[in-house]
């Protein structure tokens, strides 16, 4: 469970590997000192917590993550669930969405196998870019069964921050209640009418890629995020950077973990977002959801 005693990243990875569908080896995330570091580093920070969003057929480590928890002291909440097309094992498209709960269900309640860890967050589930396949919908409503029968919060991916209203809607039919569910990558683009939408929908929504500057500039994702707060929606947005590849790691020439308490915080008080807002959005937040 969470450590409220500090801030929370969201939607991160620390161990990834989609090489095998982006054929580069940069894809694959698994640098252990690497990361080691990085998780010292962010706790100097006041980082607690990291949402690990990485689930079967990702890459998903669980002994690594352990591994690292034992080194570092960083709490780390794991996920269950499957990502979007292209990444699904074959036997998915067979399965019906309640063979898909049970899975989900047993690796919440029994464990993730060879490891002592539980999933805690059901997630990362996904849809594609401007299309939201039957199989991705199933997946989604085989989280919706797994939340309601084991209480834990729904984490989504949108392709390129697309088709998130037709997520809450499916999500909602299905009979989950948004309080309980978090919509990822918000922020790759000029969105803020459908941003608006979701909030009012009671759901919370993440600026997730915090320094991905090639899809959306930083400056406009603090922009949002500061007039959003000004609306009165702080209590309903999180945090984090989506780290992925091995280039996105300080030591390889990233912008590295602290990026986001280093430089983004920065940028949102210049902004005008306050420092009670700030510990909202990194920590009142994430508690309340992934408690």
């Amino acid at each position: 469970m969470i450590d409220a005693t500090g801030y929370t990243y969201c939607h991160e990875h620390l161990h990834i590997d989609l090489s095998p569908q982006k054929h580069a080896i940069d894809c694959r995330l698994d640098q252990y000192e690497l990361l080691c570091d990085e998780m010292r580093e962010v706790q100097k920070r006041g980082v607690r917590n990291i949402v690990e969003v990485t689930n079967s057929f990702m890459g998903r480590n669980p002994q690594f993550i352990e591994d690292l928890i034992d080194d570092t002291g960083i709490n780390v909440l794991l996920s269950t669930g499957f990502y979007i097309e292209g990444f699904f094992p074959d036997e998915i498209y067979s399965m019906s969405a309640s063979q898909i709960a049970q899975g989900m269900i047993r690796e919440i309640e029994d464990g993730l196998e060879g490891s002592r860890l539980k999933a805690s967050v059901i997630g990362e589930i996904g849809s594609s870019e401007d299309h939201f396949s039957p199989t991705e919908q199933k997946v989604f409503q085989a989280a919706a069964i797994a939340h309601l029968e084991t209480g834990r919060p729904i984490s989504t991916h949108q392709s390129m921050s697309t088709m998130g209203k037709q997520q809450i809607e499916l999500l909602k039919k299905s009979g989950v209640e948004m309080t309980s569910v978090t919509i990822g990558h918000c922020d790759l683009r000029d969105n803020f009418d459908h941003i608006l939408w979701m909030l009012d929908q009671g759901c919370y929504v993440q600026f997730d890629t915090i320094g991905k500057n090639s899809y959306y500039p930083d400056s406009k994702r603090a922009a949002s995020i500061a007039l959003l707060c000004q609306r009165g929606y702080e209590k309903q947005i999180m945090l984090s950077m989506d780290i992925t590849r091995r280039s996105h790691l300080k030591a390889n020439g990233g912008l590295g973990f602290s990026y986001l308490i280093d430089e983004f915080v920065p940028l949102l008080k210049q902004h005008g977002v306050n420092d009670l807002q700030i510990s909202t959005l990194l920590q009142s937040n994430p508690t309340r959801l992934f408690g």
